[in-house]
């Protein structure tokens, strides 16, 4: 085990309704991982329990029993390889609270050590889950992580504050699934999340479901930005990559990041009382 180092097997599959089913994908892949030396796990957003308003229209009748079931079993193995693993699924609340769209992270000891709850939910989630209002944070390996859901994307605002924070490396979950072919997210998604790890200097693992059609298929991106690898487009799948704290990136933006984020939007000294500075409107 190399301090700073952290090996991140990163999984793709189609997602479904069967909890099952997921369940049994899901094992698959953490005993590939396990063969190949990860040290975390990596699944796609509501990746055992089904994704609420795509797999199934609503939780009425839904079989929590046998979500609980399937998520013990889970942890079970998960403590007989000694992994880490990030697995999505929703978390019931009492009702009438509707559920969580959460990321379990469960330790190599096959226990639940933290949950990460959806914190930007869409419009169509909103009818039926209720999101989340924390980060978290670990650290393996002297790596900082932290876990994020889809939607948080769009809020540039999350990845500073993990930025402030020290944070190395995103684990975010997303199903981009089951869609009729491209669409806005095939030119808009890996692409956000590229400009979210060159402006943050994050390593990203991105894993999407990969259920017919997903508009891009998971990725890994470094720090500055590009993709260093992907899993073939829907199609079931995991790679695993190393996260090395001690390489070195393009970074621009290294003397300037903090002094943004403090509130200076330009980055030198300003030229104040000359008449060509002041007038504007004339060569």
């Amino acid at each position: 085990m190399r301090e700073n180092v952290l090996k991140v097997a990163t999984c793709q599959f189609a997602v479904s309704r069967s909890v099952r089913r997921n369940s049994q994908a899901i094992c698959d892949f953490m005993r590939r991982a396990k063969k190949g030396r990860a040290d975390i796990v990596h699944f796609s957003e509501c990746a055992l329990s089904g994704y609420v308003g795509t797999d199934f229209p609503n939780f009425e009748g839904y079989d929590w029993d046998l979500l609980k079931a399937e998520t013990e079993k889970i942890m079970a193995l998960v403590g007989e390889l000694g992994l880490w693993v990030v697995l999505g699924s929703t978390h019931r609340l009492t009702e009438p609270n509707k559920p969580y769209n959460s990321l379990y992270l469960i330790s190599p000891a096959g226990r639940i050590i933290d949950r990460y709850d959806k914190r930007f939910c869409t419009p169509g989630d909103l009818r039926r889950l209720t999101p989340g209002s924390r980060f978290v944070n670990f650290t393996i390996n002297g790596v900082k992580c932290s876990l994020l859901i889809c939607f948080d994307l769009r809020f540039p605002e999350i990845y500073r504050e993990l930025y402030k924070q020290d944070v190395n490396c995103i684990l975010q979950s997303f199903y981009n699934a089951r869609q009729k072919g491209p669409s806005v997210h095939t030119h808009i998604m890996r692409q956000t999340m590229q400009c979210r790890a060159a402006t943050n200097h994050f390593w990203v693992s991105m894993a999407n479901a990969s259920g017919y059609y997903a508009p891009y298929p998971s990725c890994i991106i470094a720090p500055d930005g590009v993709i260093v690898r992907q899993l073939r487009a829907n199609r079931a799948g995991m790679m695993v990559n190393t996260v090395d704290l001690s390489r070195k990136f393009y970074d621009p933006m290294k003397d300037f990041r903090d002094m943004a984020i403090a509130g200076a939007l330009c980055n030198g000294p300003q030229v104040t009382n000359d008449p060509r500075t002041i007038n504007t409107t004339d060569l």
